[in-house]
């Protein structure tokens, strides 16, 4: 019986902000990783306790404390917030994503999902492509442990920082089989937003233009005029009115509706009844909507780069991000071809297998059991 248990403290912020990967990574990840580790203690630092209790009820063992850390800008998260949550809560191990406190007070784990700045600055702003580099840096050279999403994105901060791959963990993203399933399951939502069962293709992703949506919207202009609507789902980002103004640039403004507001209940429904989901990233460091797709049992068009070949294997078809006419092939064959968009839906629910939240949440307790030289 283990008397101190090591005390764990997590930065939780992500999830009081929006729905995006690394919120859901957190929450996947660690509902999983405190019933596994009962020899561990978990402190959270969040804003909202109450909500992360109530909706998800996992954070309530006896391993876990939610301790309120107040919203605030990023910078001042790291500078002020964390060390002093670690110093007054005496955490042992503080797990951050992406970067780590400038002067930490004590060892650091980090989760680096990607570094797509590195090598596509071109769809960041200039003060955050030099802010990551430094701090993304720091974090990788500093970090005791050091995790990411991918093998892509594994080889890549490897290269561009100097560090060992084999120092790097990947934790594969996961999906909730308990949101993300095929079937008719909540058909009657589809008639509030004027869609049909099977009658819209999907793209989901924040409105930035390493989502693409402006070449997508291209292509999707040459299906014609007989194509299902397209649902593009995703809240607006840095360089959002590219995607906005490409619907009225290449006339299809009626038939491509913008959903920037969906409920977290309302994604698996939007997810289980489109014909086609439409994943044509730039570039991405994991691509968790396309797991999700999936798991949802529907076709699934994705870009043949970055870490989306490495997460799509054979359940997708692959096309050339910067290839409006590639897109626009690659929609067709799916939507014209009965026996291949069938092909796909198996496909994919079997690749959605190879992405489960417990896996990775053991991988991650080994880490820090190692870390901490405890047996499990």
């Amino acid at each position: 019986m283990i008397v101190n248990k090591p005390i764990i403290g997590i930065d939780f912020h992500t999830f009081d902000g929006i729905y995006q990967g690394s919120r859901s990574h957190v929450l996947g990840l660690y509902k999983e990783a405190v019933a596994l580790a009962p020899d561990l203690h978990f402190k959270f630092f969040l804003t909202d306790c109450a909500r992360l209790r109530s909706e998800h009820p996992e954070f309530c063992r006896e391993n876990v404390d939610l301790e309120y850390m107040p919203s605030m800008p990023g910078l001042a998260r790291l500078v002020f917030a964390l060390p002093y949550l670690r110093r007054r809560h005496r955490i042992d191990l503080l797990h951050t994503q992406y970067r780590i406190p400038f002067a930490p007070l004590g060892p650091c784990a980090c989760t680096i999902h990607d570094v797509l700045f590195e090598d596509y600055p071109e769809y960041f702003s200039k003060p955050f492509v030099w802010q990551s580099r430094l701090t993304f840096r720091l974090a990788a050279k500093r970090s005791k442990l050091l995790f990411t999403v991918s093998e892509y994105s594994r080889r890549q901060i490897a290269q561009c920082y100097g560090i060992d791959p084999d120092g790097i963990e990947v934790l594969y993203n996961g999906v909730d089989r308990t949101r993300f399933y095929p079937g008719s399951d909540g058909f009657e939502r589809l008639s509030e937003l004027g869609l049909q069962s099977s009658g819209y293709l999907l793209m989901v992703g924040r409105l930035e233009p390493r989502k693409n949506h402006a070449r997508l919207i291209e292509a999707y202009s040459l299906l014609g005029p007989g194509a299902p609507p397209l649902v593009c789902v995703g809240q607006r980002d840095f360089g959002f009115d590219a995607a906005i103004s490409a619907a009225s640039r290449f006339g299809v403004q009626e038939r491509v509706h913008f959903l920037e507001a969906v409920a977290d209940d309302l994604l698996p429904v939007l997810m289980r009844h489109a014909r086609l989901f439409v994943f044509a990233a730039v570039a991405e460091g994991f691509g968790m909507p396309v797991v999700e797709a999936f798991a949802s049992g529907i076709p699934v068009v994705t870009s043949n780069s970055s870490s989306l070949v490495e997460v799509a294997g054979d359940a997708a078809v692959l096309v050339d991000a910067m290839s409006v006419t590639g897109i626009a092939d690659g929609m067709k064959r799916v939507l014209a071809d009965g026996n291949l968009s069938n092909q796909l839906r198996l496909t994919g629910l079997r690749r959605s297998q190879d992405f489960d939240w417990r896996l990775s949440a053991q991988r991650l307790v080994t880490s820090y059991r190692r870390y901490f030289g405890l047996t499990p």
